[in-house]
C-alpha cells in the first residue's frame, strides 16, 4: 500500500508516541506517522530505546513516563508490543499444558505492563487525543469458538477490561479522549510466524496503514470499544 497518508484528526503538528516501535507492526506504525506531513514527530519507545521502557520491568515503564513528561502531551499514543511465544512459551492447546511461569510471562506483556502504560502516560495524552492498544481477536470472550491459548486469550480479554474500565473513567474526566482496543489481524511478524498457516497473513505496512485510518475515522463516543481493523465492532 502506498501513496499519501495523514491523520486529519489529530490536527496540524500533532505529536506520536509508538510503544514496542521494534516490532513489524510498530515499525509500521512509525514509518507512515513519520511520512505524514501533519505530524510534527515521532517518538519510538522500547527495550533498546532511550529512554528504555521494558514491559517486563515495571520501574522502566514510570522512569520512561517521566523523562517523557516535558516533550508531551502527545495527540496519539499506539501501543504496539505483545508476547504469543519466545522460547519455552507457546499457545497451550490444552488445559493439561498451562504451566504458572508462562502463563505469568505472558500476562506481563500483554496485561500488567500496558496497565502501568496506561497509569503513566494517559496523563501524556493531549486531551483530545487518541490512544490506541493493540489486542487480539482471540481475546473476545464472546467469539471464542476454538479454545485453547489460554495464556493468551485471558491476558488479551483482561487488557480489554483495563481499557473499558479506563475509557469509562476518561469519559468523566477528560471525555473528548479516544482509548480503543484494537484486533491488527494476522500480520506478517515474528509473532505471528509459527502460527498463520494459510491464512492470508498480511505485511505489517498494510495493517499499519489500516489501523491509522481505523484510529482517524472514530470518536470519543467510540472511545473503551474493541475494533478490529476492517471496523468490525468486536463482542467482549
Amino acid at each position: 500500500m502506498n501513496g499519501s497518508f495523514t491523520m486529519s484528526s489529530l490536527g496540524d503538528d500533532y505529536r506520536a508516541l509508538v510503544i514496542g516501535g521494534s516490532g513489524a507492526l510498530g515499525s509500521a506504525f512509525c514509518e507512515w506517522l513519520n511520512d505524514d506531513p501533519r505530524c510534527a514527530g515521532v517518538r519510538q519507545l522500547g527495550r533498546s530505546t532511550i529512554p528504555a521502557l521494558d514491559l517486563e520491568h515495571p520501574d522502566s515503564i514510570a522512569q520512561a513516563a517521566a523523562e517523557l513528561a516535558e516533550e508531551g502531551p502527545y495527540q496519539l499514543i499506539v501501543h504496539a508490543a505483545g508476547l504469543l511465544h519466545r522460547d519455552g512459551i507457546k499457545p497451550e492447546k490444552s488445559y493439561a499444558a498451562i504451566e504458572a511461569d508462562a502463563m505469568q510471562a505472558v500476562f506481563q506483556v500483554n496485561t500488567l505492563g500496558p496497565a502501568l502504560v496506561l497509569r503513566h502516560f494517559l496523563p501524556l495524552l493531549d486531551r483530545s487525543g487518541a490512544m490506541a492498544m493493540l489486542s487480539a481477536k482471540v481475546g473476545s470472550i464472546g467469539d471464542n469458538r476454538l479454545g485453547g491459548w489460554y495464556a493468551y486469550r485471558s491476558s488479551k480479554a483482561a487488557l480489554n477490561m483495563l481499557i473499558k474500565t479506563a475509557a469509562i473513567e476518561l469519559a468523566r474526566t477528560r471525555p473528548q479522549i479516544r482509548l480503543l482496543s484494537l484486533h491488527p489481524g494476522t500480520v506478517i511478524s515474528g509473532l505471528s510466524q509459527p502460527f498463520r498457516g494459510a491464512s492470508g497473513a498480511r505485511p505489517a505496512r498494510i495493517a499499519a496503514r489500516e489501523l491509522l485510518s481505523l484510529i482517524d475515522g472514530l470518536t470519543p463516543a467510540d472511545s473503551g470499544r474493541f475494533f478490529a481493523y476492517n471496523g468490525e465492532r468486536l463482542p467482549w
